[in-house]
């Protein structure tokens, strides 16, 4: 048979023929060898698949035996076409109808990728096409597909990927205490949220009343039922006022009443749904319950000390202090104007000793946690963004601040709902997820599991003289303890005590001057119910907060985690319930090391201390002098 390929300029004579090439596309006959569906696209095969039956397929002639449902066809395209559509010969002779096949058809037709029509073969004609009615219906085509495909992004990007872990909220605990979670909302400084739990009440309210509606409407579909079955249909538990009401209805006003009934509740069945859909929109928003321990309030409460202050009388001392820039350019170790140029504002190079410091504080701080029994983890740094969220880690703040990193996605990726991917910010994060969807063992608990990662935060703040040089960045090294604890009060603070004490073995090896905080509501985030703090003496930040600087935190989570990321316990009784678990960060790099550079800078050497615990993977180096400078 013949092809006459349409052309958007002129139509082409019948003896021309399109270029061929190597590429193939391969479909396979229904089970009536009429009908042809698209199966992949392969670019010079090395060898054809055995099932391959013989054919030579192309515009202007074709040729094949009679197909069945086992066998496959291989079909040579012209360059442009994505598919190919050709006429089958039932009658196992070569073919001789003229045609157009599809592949002239779709020349000048630009096609979605990941689109796969079903090509569905027809004894009539394929009809022809002019040049002009062609590119008209390849426009109308496309100007039909556009809006479409804007609105399937839209959408996939706002809905909840359904292989995320179902989080399972306790939603029946707020709607009994109420006035409890928004006072909690209010202390944590999440006041905006703080109507949330009286919202669920009355969100609650309409729920119960569809399913009263529900019910009756269902008894009276029951009684129809019966009805339809036979005169006599009836029950002697069915409502008198409905029964006399069907009494004289004949069966076509009973289907048809039948018929109003199922309609009916399938709107109550939808309006119900989006009641409990926005009940736990509601709740996944409220913070975590605080905790006794936890002051209210602003100020945190001093709970001790490591190691004594390297200048308890200022006033009589004639030390010379120097910020961690001052330092890192002496000695040639930091470069930020280098980092500023490739990557911006909050990032930075470590040079010579100060990278080798990295590494040292790492190896030092994962060889005090595995030592006391935690096992080390090498996590992903990229997470899916709905983890992050069970995680309390939103993509924006309460002040609309960006907080993580989003990797952008491409409108095919978001139309197939492909869930979004996200720069972990910390590794508590991964760490979490590495058991969504889990069941664990009670026999197993405490799981205690160390990690060293990348951390990326959005949220560096503001530039000024607080967050100059590497006291917040986007970009830092963080080695993070994580553990899952049975929901016990008392065995999850005997985890969350380890931490802190592992945090205070660290610190103090590094002979650096801190303090431990409890801290108050106003600075717990979406998960913590308890939170501690340990800060460090910062020389650079005196006239700031007496030179006081986080370096490290932990928390305790309850099942906030857990409940989202459906992580569940299975106990010795064989009851599944939810564990809790605690993070705490062992050491972060950058703001140690600035720790470090400063108070151990000598003025009149002009020469850094290396602490004594970090000499091991140091060389054995005792100080870094000014021998090096940025080239």
């Amino acid at each position: 048979m013949k092809c006459k390929p349409p052309s958007s300029n002129t139509a082409p004579s019948d003896s021309e023929e399109p270029k061929t090439s190597k590429e193939e596309v391969v479909i396979a006959p229904s089970f009536n060898g009429r009908s042809w569906r698209y199966l992949g696209r392969f670019h010079d095969p090395p060898q054809a698949p055995s099932n391959l039956f013989p054919t030579t397929a192309f515009c202007g002639s074709i040729s094949q035996r009679k197909p069945t449902s086992d066998n496959l066809l291989a079909l040579p395209l012209t360059t442009s076409p994505t598919v190919a559509l050709m006429r089958p010969s039932l009658s196992g002779v070569a073919a001789s109808k003229s045609f157009t096949c599809l592949p002239c058809l779709l020349r000048t037709s630009t096609r979605n990728s990941f689109q796969r029509p079903v090509l569905t073969y027809t004894e009539r004609t394929t009809p022809k096409l002019s040049p002009a009615q062609f590119s008209n219906s390849a426009r109308q085509l496309h100007a039909q597909e556009a809006p479409d495909q804007t609105a399937a992004f839209n959408t996939a990007a706002s809905l909840r990927p359904t292989t995320a872990p179902k989080p399972l909220l306790d939603i029946k605990h707020i709607r009994l205490n109420p006035d409890l979670y928004s006072q909690n909302c209010i202390d944590r400084n999440y006041k905006s949220l703080a109507e949330y739990p009286h919202k669920i009440n009355a969100l609650f309210a309409e729920w119960q009343a569809q399913q009263k509606a529900g019910r009756a409407l269902r008894e009276r579909g029951n009684i129809l039922r019966r009805r339809l079955a036979g005169p006599g249909g009836t029950s002697r538990d069915d409502p008198r006022e409905i029964i006399d009401e069907f009494g004289d209805m004949s069966r076509e006003e009973i289907l048809e009443e039948a018929r109003k009934v199922k309609a009916g509740l399938a709107g109550i069945e939808e309006t119900e749904g989006k009641l409990q859909a926005e009940m736990e929109r509601l709740a996944l928003a409220i913070p975590n319950l605080t905790s006794d321990e936890t002051p209210r309030g602003t100020e945190p409460e001093v709970m001790s000390y490591i190691n004594n202050h390297p200048e308890p009388e200022p006033a009589l001392s004639d030390r010379v202090w120097r910020s961690h820039v001052h330092v890192g350019a002496e000695l040639g170790l930091l470069d930020f104007a280098g980092a500023a140029s490739s990557s911006g504002w909050g990032w930075y190079y470590l040079l010579d000793e100060a990278a080798d410091l990295e590494q040292a504080l790492i190896s030092y701080a994962l060889a005090t946690a595995t030592r006391a029994g935690w096992r080390q983890v090498s996590p992903p740094s990229v997470v899916y963004g709905h983890i992050a969220a069970a995680c309390g880690f939103q993509p924006r703040d309460a002040n609309g601040e960006t907080q993580i990193y989003a990797i952008a996605q491409s409108r095919e990726d978001a139309a197939r709902g492909k869930p979004e991917l996200v720069l972990a910010g910390t590794a508590e994060i991964p760490l979490a997820g590495m058991k969504a969807d889990t069941v664990l063992d009670e026999a197993d608990l405490p799981l205690k599991r160390v990690a060293v990662s990348r951390c990326y935060r959005a949220e560096a703040g503001a530039r000024g003289s607080e967050t100059k040089g590497l006291y917040r960045v986007h970009e830092f090294t963080k080695v993070e303890m994580f553990s899952w604890t049975l929901p016990d009060q008392v065995e999850t603070e005997e985890i969350f005590d380890e931490m802190i004490d592992l945090q205070t073995e660290i610190l103090g090896g590094l002979g650096l001057h801190c303090r431990v905080l409890e801290m108050p509501t106003a600075d717990l985030g979406a998960s913590a119910t308890r939170k501690c703090d340990i800060e460090a003496f910062f020389p650079s930040r005196r006239e700031r907060n007496d030179g006081w600087g986080e370096v490290t935190s932990a928390s305790i989570c309850t099942d906030y985690q857990t409940r989202r990321l459906a992580t569940r316990l299975k106990t010795k009784e064989g009851k599944l319930v939810y564990p809790w678990t605690v993070n705490g960060t062992a050491l972060a790099v950058p703001r140690v090391l600035a720790a470090i550079l400063e108070n151990g800078w000598n003025e009149s050497e002009k020469s850094v201390l290396i602490p004594e615990v970090l000499r091991p993977w140091m060389d054995g180096r005792e100080k870094i002098g000014p021998r090096h400078r940025m080239n």
